[in-house]
């Protein structure tokens, strides 16, 4: 039987690998009989590792949420209560995090399709956008949280508001 700790790694590794799409190698140049054949290989990568918050293994949830932004679109400044992983889908969304308890924010990064993001809990997203004017931007937000929390929680600071 495992551990709480080995059943968060066991489902956070299948939804970090979750959005990522397996690319079939080429089948070898002599075929084997139909009966011995075995499925084509998929290439695997790492998009993201990082440690998480010290969480309360008994009371784990995970919520997947696809934020689309059409060309242009922003998000207002606010803050995740819980560790969120992000996977661009399509386009390209820049970013600007400040983590809880430092002074200065982090710097504005633009995340392209087939990238990860991770961001602390409670960190100010001073910066959330689509980084195209003429093109739309979709990625996938996913949350795990240890306790009943709103996933978004609008920031008190207006500053950065939709940048």
């Amino acid at each position: 039987m495992m551990s709480h700790a080995e059943d968060w790694a066991y489902l956070f590794a299948i939804i970090c690998y979750a959005p990522m799409t397996s690319i079939s190698l080429p089948v070898a140049q002599q075929q084997a009989p139909a009966a011995v054949q075995q499925a084509p290989v998929a290439r695997t990568s790492t998009v993201l590792s990082r440690p998480l918050p010290e969480l309360n293994g008994k009371n784990l949830s995970v919520q997947v949420v696809r934020v689309h932004y059409g060309p242009g679109e922003s998000s207002n400044a606010h803050s995740h209560p819980c560790p969120v992983v992000g996977y661009v889908l399509e386009g390209a969304v820049r970013m600007q995090v400040q983590d809880a308890g430092k002074q200065e924010a982090g710097p504005v990064t633009v995340y392209r399709a087939g990238e990860s993001f991770y961001e602390a809990p409670n960190g100010q997203h001073l910066v959330s956008a689509n980084a195209s004017q003429s093109e739309p931007a979709t990625f996938l937000a996913t949350f795990v949280c240890d306790h009943p929390t709103p996933l978004t929680v609008p920031s008190p600071n207006k500053n950065g508001a939709g940048r």
